[in-house]
């Protein structure tokens, strides 16, 4: 014979959760928990958008600069001969004179009082694990040239980068494993508040699967409210951090000259929707989990 199951009528709370589990402090708790968790979120996907950045820009680009009668005596095409066989090197070309002179116009003004350097622009085919040595191995295929190596200090960056990352992550966690932490000890407390209502219920037939999934709907239901509104005040703090790290992320081209309106919806289009959006969710099914595992094991210990 089938054991009698836990009627849910509506309306009606046999078990008072809406007092036992409080309507107003762990949706509040859990909602700054979700505006921590949506910022550890923003700052990991924005640190990957810069690794990504400068692996793909900065760090595989180096200059070498010869001097300015190069061109003439045929050192130059000498230089890039060599450049182009080295396997570190995905593309040499020499930059145009008056793109060099528009580059240093702010410091030389418009007619420099000396003539300008031969530069030779590298895209290496990866970041180097050790900057230093590639910088060496250039300058012994092209003699008397001057080697700027961006990737010394853009593989620093990108160590950071990929720190903070990592650190964006961890603080994802423990803002998971905190909110774990808080809804447990709320739905014990209200275990604590109904004990009497529960052991009578669960006396009379009622399932631990009917008990349970009672504490669960109800925390899954305030703990996914806290993160909705938790992840709606996120939203402008990381619009705003997103128009802060615009320059660091890059701009699409022709966005200078994009409508105003346009413009000022570049910040919230940087940030991470799909993430934000499934926040709430992942929320309140983390309430839900944790909800059915403390009630479950609490039912186990009843006589």
């Amino acid at each position: 014979m089938a054991e009698p199951r836990l009627r849910r009528p509506r309306g009606r709370d046999p078990l008072g959760l809406r007092r036992a589990l409080s309507g107003r402090l762990l949706p509040g708790l859990v909602a700054a928990m979700a505006l921590l968790a949506a910022l550890a979120i923003a700052g990991a996907r924005g640190a990957a958008g810069l690794t990504a950045r400068w692996e793909g820009g900065a760090a595989a680009a180096m200059t070498v600069q010869l001097p300015p009668a190069a061109a003439a005596d045929g050192r130059l095409s000498r230089a890039l001969e060599a450049l182009t066989e080295l396997p570190e090197v995905a593309a040499a070309r020499a930059m145009d004179q008056a793109r060099l002179a528009a580059l240093l116009r702010p410091w030389l003004g418009e007619s420099p009082a000396f003539p300008l350097p031969v530069v030779i622009e590298l895209r290496l085919a990866a970041l180097p694990e050790d900057p230093a040595w590639l910088t060496s191995r250039i300058a012994a295929a092209v003699p008397g040239a001057s080697v700027e190596a961006h990737g010394v200090w853009v593989a620093r960056l990108l160590a950071l980068a990929r720190s903070l990352e990592a650190v964006a992550l961890a603080a994802l966690l423990l803002v998971a494993g905190i909110a774990v932490a808080v809804v447990a000890v709320a739905v014990r407390a209200g275990i604590a508040a109904r004990r009497d209502a529960i052991a009578l219920l669960h006396d009379l037939g009622a399932t631990d699967a009917d008990i349970a999934g009672r504490f669960a709907a109800r925390a899954a239901w305030l703990v996914g409210v806290g993160g909705l509104l938790g992840t709606l005040l996120a939203v402008p703090v990381l619009a705003g951090f997103a128009n802060l790290a615009a320059p660091l992320l890059g701009s699409s081209p022709g966005a200078g000259l994009a409508p105003p309106w346009q413009q000022a919806w570049q910040p919230w289009a940087r940030l991470p929707w799909p993430e934000l959006a499934a926040l709430p969710l992942l929320a309140a099914a983390l309430g839900w989990a944790t909800a059915q595992a403390t009630v479950r094991r609490w039912l186990r210990r009843l006589p």
